[in-house]
């Protein structure tokens, strides 16, 4: 045992033994620790409650808990130990252990796990009877949370003190302050608060029946505000981003395959941040928090865009199968009339080599004077022949010129924009412009919400 000597005067000397042999108070006195120290039966034990916030170490939203550091003081009457300080040098309190006398079974409803720490070893007597003991805790407590407005959520997280055994005619409990008083005292206090930020603490007084019999009741209720900034920084503004992403994605070309294979990837990146979500928030929420529908909102808008994309080159392969058709149809034209053309070209070679044949006269035993009219009747032929083949040449150019015309009527064919590219460019333009509006009222809808008073 700690002796510590006071000097009253310079006569007088007084240790805190001469107290407790004078209270009669030691281990091997198991009467002050084995029932209630009233010297009445009837009498209730009025147990003094001082709760205050050094820190909020963590909250689970996934695990629906709550992990403070709080310091907890308890003040309560003994009948059986009282001393005059004047008998013994003005020694007002005296230090003990715990275990040598009776304190009340209190316990926190909401705990799920106890601090690890020891408790403190010893409790302070003063010489009117009072006795007062304080511990720090970390404890690990549950906590409903409400995700509804996450990461815009305020949580009320509750510390329920009370007996375990004890009825409220025996044991009744106080607060020694008020909620103003205790949320002063904590925010002065307050070591660490984590992503929150402490609002303030209620104090209320409940008598509650959970076994048959009527139990005192004290609720310490923790308001704390999230941090919001790097939820809006990492998470929020990057979705936004992609939905921007995707809006732009608008200017890109429908043909291809680039303004797909874009689309998919911003869609996939969506998924992504929502399966990082899944990771937060519990699966227990009462409503869908909005931060899901949010999420939900931008994936089905870019869903749509998608598919909207896909619609959009399905047409254009329509359209281009339509052109290749007509293309194809134009090219087997062409080769016809080649073929028809050097069918007929062959025909009349042959007819003139016919001809020559036949005008061709038999020159043995003929004179010169004979063969001389026979020579005019040939430059006759030749003349003929001559201009039979320039008409054939001139029909030959003629072919070729309707062959060029063709074959540049069926180029602007393919630069021509068919049906469905015309109708292509409207469909964008009119998506486009609903895309926008919805958007626009998605987003207006949702920031109005998260940053409602009310939910």
């Amino acid at each position: 045992m700690l002796e510590v000597v006071d000097v009253d005067s310079s006569e007088a000397v007084c240790s805190y033994r001469d107290v407790l042999n004078y209270l009669n108070l030691s281990k091997g006195n198991e009467l002050f620790s084995l029932t209630r120290p009233v010297r009445d039966f009837t009498k209730p034990t009025k147990v003094d409650l001082e709760v205050l916030l050094y820190a909020i170490l963590d909250v689970r939203e996934i695990d629906q808990t709550f992990v403070p550091y709080v310091w907890i003081l308890m003040k309560w009457q003994n009948d059986y130990i009282s001393w005059d300080p004047r008998n013994f040098c003005g020694i007002e309190s005296v230090t003990v252990p715990t275990d040598i006398l009776w304190k009340p079974d209190l316990t926190i409803e909401e705990m799920t796990e106890k601090d690890k720490a020891p408790p403190s070893p010893y409790l302070t007597i003063r010489s009117n009877g009072r006795v007062q003991i304080q511990n720090d805790q970390v404890m690990v407590s549950t906590c409903m949370m409400q995700v509804y407005k996450f990461p815009f959520d305020v949580q009320s997280c509750n510390l329920s003190i009370k007996s375990v055994v004890h009825s409220v005619k025996e044991i009744k409990l106080l607060h020694s302050y008020n909620s103003s008083v205790a949320t002063d005292w904590s925010r002065q206090l307050m070591r660490t608060q984590y992503e929150w930020l402490f609002i303030n603490m209620t104090v209320t007084n409940e008598t509650v029946t959970p076994f048959g019999y009527e139990q005192d009741t004290v609720i310490y209720t923790i308001s704390m505000k999230r941090r919001s900034i790097l939820y809006i920084v990492n998470f929020l503004l990057p979705l936004l981003f992609f939905l921007c992403l995707d809006l732009f994605s608008f200017l890109i070309s429908d043909r291809g395959g680039e303004k797909l294979s874009f689309k998919v990837t911003v869609l996939l990146a969506v998924t992504v941040m929502q399966l990082i979500l899944n990771d937060i928030l519990p699966s227990s929420s009462d409503k869908i928090p909005l931060i899901a529908v949010y999420c939900i909102g931008i994936f089905a808008l870019m869903f749509l865009s998608l598919l909207e994309t896909i619609l959009m080159m399905y047409l254009m392969e329509i359209d281009a199968e339509s052109q290749d058709n007509q293309m194809d149809r134009g090219h087997h034209l062409g080769e016809d009339c080649v073929d028809n053309r050097g069918r007929d070209t062959n025909y009349q070679s042959c007819e003139e080599e016919e001809k020559k044949w036949i005008r061709c006269p038999c020159t043995c035993g003929v004179s010169a004077d004979q063969m001389q009219p026979e020579s005019e009747q040939g430059r006759r032929s030749r003349l003929t022949g001559e201009l039979q083949e320039s008409e054939k040449l001139s029909d030959e150019l003629k072919d070729l010129r309707r062959m060029l015309s063709l074959l540049v009527n069926n180029i602007r064919e393919e630069r021509k924009p068919g049906f469905w590219s015309r109708k292509i460019k409207v469909i964008n333009k009119t998506y486009f412009i609903l895309y926008v509006i919805a958007s626009s009222l998605f987003l207006s809808f949702m920031f109005s919400t998260w940053t409602a008073a009310d939910e």
